[in-house]
């Protein structure tokens, strides 16, 4: 009898070692499902799903439909940062720290900036307790900065002498409460740098914040690594600590930026992952030139097995068709005669046209750009139709003459409408005499804009 009393004693426990983690959507909008990832290093690895559900609450003396959901963690389940996504779509997330305990929240998805309120998990409300307080003393360091540069003052400059002082105090206070706690590593690695006395010129300010942005930030932290918080600190670096109006500057501010982030990343996975997710962010900002220089200097020259060749391929393909880049070539016959993008010179700027019959907003916009163009000698036009067949097509491009017509058959799996990532039509390239490609405007408005400009 003793025996079982012991098992049953036993199972018991490890019944309770078991951790949630709860979660409220308020309201719920019309989201359905709940994905649970492992924050490691730039990768999110997959946990488990579950479905929300729809429950009505009282607020504010409304009702309101509210989504819950719940996923259980084992006992041996990884300490660490977690995400719950949301929205796939719109990439809607809330991050957490788990560290063997419970863990309880509410948010808002339709306002994802505004985080998630922790009701269970001492871990978390130190943590965000921590991220407000800081905030808020780091607005008024800031202000006292910019309203001493508009206009400096003793009394400014001592007003900013204390809310530094207040600063230092709130990181210290919280970096020994944290003492023992996840949330520890991530509280020293928030300790900005804040010059201890003030900047008496925007151009002092923004060195000091740059040349000590990492000072606090150690890349080999396991618990840093194995969240999004160095991913983020380096997205901050690169994309908004070098930020300048002039595009030159500002590309060669983002190449010394990605050269500084990427040196301090010891790990070489993690270096590589960090390089991948740049390469994704200059590619989807359409920034060739960015793109080329990390394929370069830092993505050509990791250890083989790090290259991923099919990502390289993939954005290779995409950035082929961005602007800065010769358009790629394609042949087709005209009256009887051999054509080539890359062998015309009949115009001193060209207007390349993805289009089909098939397509009604086609219809509406091609003849409206014949018209706008007669008088504009300059632009010659090439007018790719992306069709099944020529039935209509053959009749249909008579009536735009001095145009150049190009038959693309099989439509959406054209090869060359696939060389240029045709995913809708119309679609615009405008291209210089060298065929370059100078713009790809989504609007008729802003089409008539850059060609009125060339002509």
């Amino acid at each position: 009898m003793k025996k079982l009393l012991v098992l049953f004693l036993f199972i018991g426990t490890l019944a309770q070692a078991q951790y949630s983690v709860k979660g409220t959507l308020s309201p719920s909008q019309d989201f359905l499902w709940i994905l649970l990832y492992k924050v490691e290093g730039a990768r999110q690895i997959f946990v488990k799903n579950t479905q929300i559900k729809k429950e009505t609450q009282q607020k504010d003396g409304k009702e309101v439909t509210v989504g819950t959901f719940e996923f259980e963690l084992p006992a041996d389940a990884k300490v660490g940062s977690y995400r719950v996504t949301y929205d796939l779509q719109r990439n809607g997330f809330i991050d957490f720290l788990f560290n063997k305990e419970n863990v309880s929240f509410t948010f808002d998805p339709s306002d994802p900036e505004a985080g998630a309120s922790f009701t269970t998990s001492s871990e978390n409300k130190l943590y965000n307790e921590f991220l407000s307080a800081i905030s808020v003393a780091q607005y008024k360091v800031d202000s006292v900065q910019v309203a001493y540069l508009k206009n400096p003052t003793k009394k400014l400059e001592d007003g900013y002498k204390q809310a530094v002082t207040d600063i230092r105090s709130i990181q210290k206070r919280y970096a020994l409460k944290s003492e023992g706690k996840l949330a520890h590593d991530f509280i020293n690695a928030t300790d900005r740098y804040n010059s201890p006395t003030v900047a008496k010129t925007s151009k002092e300010y923004m060195t000091g914040v740059v040349t000590h942005f990492f000072d606090k930030i150690d890349f080999s932290n396991q618990s840093l690594f194995n969240s999004s918080f160095l991913i983020d600190r380096v997205t901050d670096y690169v994309f908004y600590m070098n930020y300048s109006e002039d595009v030159n500057k500002r590309e060669e501010g983002y190449m010394k930026a990605v050269d500084i982030a990427i040196d301090k990343v010891n790990d070489v996975k993690f270096k590589g992952d960090v390089i991948q997710f740049l390469i994704s962010q200059f590619s989807a900002m359409k920034s060739s030139t960015l793109v080329d220089y990390l394929f370069a200097n830092h993505f050509d020259k990791l250890p083989v097995e790090l290259q991923n060749a099919e990502f390289k391929k993939r954005i290779e393909a995409e950035m082929a068709v961005s602007i800065g880049k010769t358009a790629p070539d394609f042949d087709w016959d005209e009256n009887g005669n051999k054509m080539s993008l890359s062998t015309l010179d009949d115009g001193e700027n060209y207007l390349l046209i993805f289009y089909s019959t098939g397509c009604s907003h086609c219809l509406r916009e091609v003849p409206k750009i014949f018209e706008f163009l007669k008088d504009k000698k300059k632009t010659k036009v090439i007018a790719f139709a992306m069709e099944t067949s020529d039935d209509v097509w053959k009749n249909y491009q008579k009536q735009f003459t001095g145009w150049h017509h190009v038959l693309g058959l099989n439509k959406w799996e054209n090869t060359t409408a696939r060389t240029y990532q045709i995913r809708s039509t119309p679609t615009y390239f405008v291209l210089n005499k060298d065929k370059k490609i100078i713009a790809n405007p989504d609007k008729l408005e802003e089409l008539k804009v850059i060609l009125t400009g060339l002509n």
